[in-house]
């Protein structure tokens, strides 16, 4: 009885230590510099590097690579290596590539003349951001977008399943800085549409979008509806058949009596049809540059912009 109490001690205490290693190892966060070291050293052990002239600075996950290398797969390799490195967000590629040596047969005879490395001529590049997948953005459900249509839509000459384009009329932020540009690339569908009849009803639409598109890129998403009912003439369309009917009466009364009365009755009512028959109910118009507002119903993640390559885009009418 007694060693079974010393067993269920000691497995007790090895479990004690194990978790407790553990919240250690979990605890532990490398610094800049810790990661910075690492980065260098892989970078060192790099086959594919021959020149080792390369400083490495890490701050909050940007690392900045500066120096100078042999030739240009050099530099991609470098930052290739640094941004496998776990915790990099951003490598900032500052890396210059030499130009060669002369020969060796190029030299004159006797002569001991080299140039000066600070003299050699160097190929200039500027600042190149290698992003990582931690990069992307999600875009919350619920997120309002302001469009300007490209398309006009018109219930009397559209249908059902329709397409139609238009640009997002103001940029989306995120963090405080722009991660959709303004006149970005807008995809809509016309849901549902209805157009007036002659003698009743009301013309009806219902529009979503249904992509996105900006600096090479294009998103699927999904939003609200937009709906818009146009006015009904089922009204008007009584009291012009009913005053017709009065002033075929009131004329077929003067003209023969009783059975004149029903015979203008019936000529004013089918004459108030007519006026009516050639004018429709209310069309639902939707000019281009029309502001329209959506929502998001599902989230969207996507890979940053602050830049737009629709500015000054000339409207479709």
């Amino acid at each position: 009885m007694q060693f079974e109490g010393r067993r269920k001690l000691w497995f007790n205490l090895v479990a004690v230590l194990l978790v407790v290693g553990l919240c250690v190892e979990c605890s532990h966060k490398s610094s800049d510099a810790e990661i910075a070291s690492e980065i260098q050293n892989k970078i060192n052990a790099d086959p594919n590097i021959a020149t080792q002239q390369i400083t490495v600075g890490n701050s909050n996950g940007v690392v900045t690579l500066s120096g100078t290398v042999g030739s240009d797969q050099e530099r991609i390799a470098a930052a290739n290596d640094a941004s496998q490195v776990v915790g990099i967000k951003t490598v900032v590629n500052n890396l210059h590539v030499s130009s060669p040596a002369p020969a060796a047969s190029t030299v004159a005879p006797h002569s001991s003349a080299r140039t000066p490395l600070s003299r050699q001529r160097t190929k200039s590049f500027r600042p190149e951001i290698v992003r990582t997948k931690a990069t992307v953005v999600t875009i919350p459900e619920g997120t309002s977008l302001s469009i300007s249509l490209i398309d006009s839509i018109d219930s009397d000459q559209n249908k059902t399943g329709d397409r139609f384009r238009a640009s997002l009329e103001a940029p989306i932020f995120a963090d405080g800085r722009i991660i959709i540009p303004k006149d970005a690339d807008v995809d809509g569908q016309i849901l549902d549409l209805k157009s007036a009849g002659h003698f009743a009803g009301r013309s009806e639409i219902a529009l979503a979008l249904t992509g996105l598109s900006f600096s090479g890129k294009t998103y699927e998403i999904e939003t609200d509806q937009y709906k818009q009912e146009g006015g009904s003439r089922g009204k008007r369309t009584a009291e012009t058949v009913g005053g017709g009917a009065a002033v075929g009466a009131l004329i077929g009364g003067l003209t023969g009596g009783g059975k004149g009365a029903a015979i203008g009755a019936g000529i004013g009512a089918g004459a108030g049809t007519g006026v009516q028959a050639v004018t429709k109910g209310q069309q639902i118009r939707l000019p281009s540059e029309t502001v329209l507002q959506f929502r998001l119903k599902a989230p969207v993640t996507i890979e940053p912009s602050s830049a737009s390559r629709n500015a000054g885009r000339v409207r479709v009418e």
